[in-house]
């Protein structure tokens, strides 16, 4: 008999993606932005995108992750609602396709180690 213990359901791999829920998140929120583009109702999907963008800057820096760090300042300022550029156009529809593209990707590729005694069994 081991007396290792038993290996999780989903594998035991050592590391948490953090960011991924936030970076999904943003990405549901930018897409359903896209419709809002130009409108009033755009200053909620501003507010929305630039918390999350700092959300994911904060487990970017956790993770060490830090060619993330200027990607996610950059999105947290362009959408801050506080001081709006008032971005209108296909340059900012790109924009925001760009943006999804971005969260997904730190979603999936930031990772924070977790020492084997938190681990869950």
């Amino acid at each position: 008999m081991s007396s290792q213990r038993p290996a999780s359901r989903y594998g035991d791999t050592g590391f948490r993606r953090l960011a991924l829920a936030p970076g999904l998140l943003a990405a549901v929120v930018l897409f359903v932005g896209i419709a809002l583009v130009g409108q009033d109702a755009f200053v909620y999907v501003s507010w929305g995108v630039a918390v999350l963008a700092l959300i994911v800057l904060v487990f970017a820096i956790q993770a060490r992750h830090w060619w993330w760090v200027p990607v996610f300042a950059a999105i947290a300022v362009l959408w801050n609602p506080v001081v709006p550029f008032g971005f209108d156009g296909p340059l900012w529809l790109g924009a925001q396709y760009v943006a999804i593209i971005a969260f997904i990707a730190a979603g999936v590729l930031v990772k924070v180690k977790v020492a084997p005694e938190q681990r869950t069994r």
